[in-house]
């Protein structure tokens, strides 16, 4: 005799959700084991590296100065500690570090031609060279043409003679605020000046464009202030 077995639809799909609720719960484990791992890992940096530090304690000549590294020049000079030689600039006359510069191609160079609006800082160990003040007091005087312009607004200018290595350039003193430039003459690109002062083994060497020595007294100011706003903790 033949016997069949008996089962009700009910007991099917009983125990078909038996089979299916484990799977379902193991998959929404995966997912959330997923979703935390990938939580955990996801970079938190953003594209303005606000991680990054301010600023960067850098030694040249055994003196300590701290440097925003958006001004720093040269990505290869980007990096704390000892170094013979750094170069900044900065905007004029804010003097807050530049921005990220724009990309000049051949067909916009020339509407990117715009006038110098930043001032450009080098800080080099001078390791026992002749100091810049020596070099304006006894060095210069050598080469400077005897007759000098009646000082304009405080501010004094002797012409280089020809037949020196300084032919083409002027020299510029005021004593408040200190000042002592030596600045090339406008010709097919714009003058610009020269003027260095030294902090402790390293010497500063600003260049600025001559046009702004209309404002002399601001543009000595702004390296005064740039001077001291670098400079690190004094011992």
């Amino acid at each position: 005799m033949t016997v069949f077995s008996a089962t009700s639809p009910q007991s099917s799909r009983m125990r078909t959700r038996a089979h299916v609720v484990p799977i379902v719960l193991g998959g929404m484990a995966a997912l959330c084991a997923v979703a935390l791992v990938a939580y955990l890992l996801w970079p938190t940096w953003g594209t303005s590296g606000a991680n990054g530090p301010d600023k960067l304690p850098v030694s040249v000549g055994g003196t300590l100065f701290n440097l925003p590294p958006t001004a720093i020049r040269m990505k290869i000079q980007r990096h704390s500690g000892p170094q013979e030689r750094i170069d900044l600039d900065f905007l004029y006359p804010s003097l807050e570090p530049p921005g990220t510069p724009k990309h000049v191609t051949a067909d916009t160079v020339e509407a990117a031609m715009q006038p110098i609006d930043r001032i450009f800082l080098s800080i080099a160990a001078h390791h026992d060279a002749l100091a810049p003040e020596q070099r304006t007091a006894t060095i210069y005087p050598r080469y400077l043409d005897q007759a000098a312009t009646m000082p304009e607004d405080g501010l004094t200018m002797r012409m280089f003679r020809a037949d020196t290595p300084y032919g083409n350039e002027d020299f510029y003193s005021a004593a408040s605020p200190a000042l002592a430039a030596r600045c090339t003459r406008d010709a097919a690109t714009p003058g610009m000046c020269l003027s260095e002062r030294r902090v402790g083994g390293a010497d500063l060497t600003f260049r600025f464009p001559r046009s702004w020595l209309s404002q002399w007294r601001d543009a000595a100011e702004a390296m005064d202030r740039l001077t001291a706003q670098l400079r690190g903790p004094r011992s």
